[in-house]
């Protein structure tokens, strides 16, 4: 009980060194276990296609660039580790292992106490969000990791005063700028901070310069692919606003009106991460957070950051907003550890103890049942646009995906079944695995692979203008003859008729019967525009 009654307030470098150890090292078997071993659906799939392409900017607009993180797949894809999709997923295993690591060692140099720390360590290890993006091509486990590192330097800062923190906060935070633009608000809270300092003379314009320099050096990446972007273009204000916003997303990014709908969605996001009682210590740390914060100024930069990442992750409106709460749940997670210091300081019961690393365990079993439950309470996710070998339950609401191959198995049967150079359109969602299989994986060449966004190589002009003397020549196949995963020019002008996993495009009167898609099917379940998670 030595933890729960406070007398490790000092623990020793060299202990909490290696406790670091011991968390970072189980935490990466755990993901490396219930890693993805392949290509991955959506986003995943454009990021492996990217690192594949040594491509750092890509044309989404450069808010959604991540170049820090194509950097580093760059890097890792020449590792001989399993096929190149498997090695970039497990840069987000190792990102996030260390994310659980340094959220360790936070709560554990915050609290000098170690059962605090690995409550806290292993509620964020297993909640859902984080753990699904912690097993595929993603990059928000290396904005954590950086993100957490923030903190821990900080909050040494407050402790020890010692300038060298401040020279490390500000490379880290110029580190995770070039991630991800989530950075920005860790940068205004540290900003803040530091004109404070400089204000009460607490530090020099030399010690404030050295720190600008640092983050000057951290944010290169992005700092280059937006320099460049506005002296090609010329058009600064354009720039910026493909730096800050992307290039369509400004009207999200800036949304401030949230709907019943989203809310209660949010509620349920939230829920998935947490379940289990010790919900409940959240709330006693945020109770008792102003007490047991080691600086009053360390106290607000988290407050306000943890005020943030919820604000923008709740009323942002892209259909996958479920993983920008993730920098939210680190903090809540430090917050659960905090509320179980306070909670087991009170009781000091043994089985207590026992009994709140038990419930941080919890949601690992659950996540077992929660398909089944999502199929009678939610019917909503089984009736978006379906893509084979997906069930959309399963996929969406178990966090690990281990063994699972399916957009591969996907990818290789779509372009198997195809004739010699037909063309594939394909909807973002699919057509980076399309892409990947014939390009890394070197099958069927002759196939060409159209998209709004990537296409294969010499793969023709795709429009509405165009698409009539394709489909005289060459034969024409679509992945969803749905609203918002098919152009609206085939769906109203043609019909569609299944082979295997994919629709062949024919021409009205040529659709076989009892082949030919409704326009009923067509219409029925999804809108125009919308996107599954």
């Amino acid at each position: 009980m030595k933890e729960i009654s406070g007398e490790d307030r000092t623990a020793k470098p060299k202990r909490a060194a290696l406790w670091y150890l011991v968390v970072l090292v189980g935490a990466c078997v755990f993901y490396v276990v219930s890693c993805a071993p392949t290509i991955l659906w959506q986003d995943s799939a454009l990021f492996v296609y990217r690192v594949w392409h040594n491509d750092i900017e890509g044309n989404l607009g450069l808010a959604l660039a991540h170049p820090l993180y194509i950097m580093i797949g760059i890097v890792v894809k020449n590792i001989p580790i399993g096929q190149l999709a498997y090695r970039i997923n497990l840069i987000s295993a190792v990102f996030g292992a260390l994310t659980v690591a340094n959220l360790f060692l936070l709560v554990r140099l915050w609290l000098g106490k170690f059962l605090p720390a690995l409550i806290a360590a292993i509620t964020l290890a297993v909640s859902w969000t984080f753990w699904q993006q912690a097993v595929i091509s993603e990059t928000y486990t290396l904005y954590t990791a950086l993100m957490l590192g923030e903190l821990l330097v900080l909050l040494q800062y407050t402790k020890t005063k010692q300038i060298t923190y401040l020279y490390l906060l500000g490379l880290l935070n110029g580190l995770a700028l070039a991630n991800h633009l989530w950075a920005v608000f860790g940068f205004g809270c540290y900003g803040v901070f530091l004109v404070f300092l400089l204000v009460r003379k607490q530090i020099g314009l030399r010690h404030f310069g050295v720190i600008v320099l640092l983050w000057i050096i951290g944010a290169l990446p992005y700092e280059y692919i937006v320099v460049k972007n506005m002296l090609l273009s010329g058009d600064v204000r354009a720039t910026m606003a493909s730096a800050l916003f992307g290039v369509s997303w400004q009207g999200r990014v800036l949304n401030s009106s949230v709907t019943i709908k989203m809310a209660l969605e949010n509620v349920i996001f939230v829920l998935l991460n947490f379940l289990t009682p010790n919900l409940v210590l959240f709330f006693v740390g945020i109770g008792v957070f102003r007490k047991m914060t080691p600086s009053r100024s360390f106290g607000n930069v988290v407050l306000v950051l943890l005020v943030l990442y919820f604000i923008f992750a709740f009323r942002y409106t892209v259909p996958d907003r479920y993983v920008f709460f993730v920098p939210f749940y680190c903090l809540a997670a430090a917050l659960i550890g905090m509320g179980a210091d306070v909670f087991l300081g009170r009781f000091r019961r043994s089985w207590l103890v026992f009994l709140v690393v038990i419930f941080s365990l919890l949601p690992i079993g659950v996540y077992f049942v929660t398909p089944e439950i999502g199929r009678k309470i939610y019917k909503g996710l089984g009736q978006r646009r379906q893509r084979p070998y997906r069930d959309e339950y399963t996929y969406f609401l178990q966090p690990w995906k281990s063994g699972y191959r399916g957009a591969e198995r996907f990818a290789e049967e779509a372009l198997d079944i195809v004739e010699k150079d037909a063309i594939i359109y394909a909807d973002t969602t699919v057509a980076h695995a399309l892409l990947y299989v014939q390009e890394v994986m070197g099958r069927r060449s002759d196939v060409k692979i159209v998209s709004d966004y990537d296409m294969s190589d010499n793969a023709p002009v795709f429009n509405a203008d165009s698409v009539g003397g394709i489909i005289r020549t060459s034969a024409l196949y679509v992945v969803s003859p749905v609203k918002g995963y098919c152009p609206g020019f085939l769906l109203d002008g043609y019909d569609f008729s299944q082979v295997g996993v994919l629709w062949k495009v024919v021409e009205k009167d040529e659709s076989p019967v009892g082949f030919g898609l409704k326009k009923s099917v067509i219409n029925g379940c999804c809108g125009e525009g919308s996107q599954s998670f």
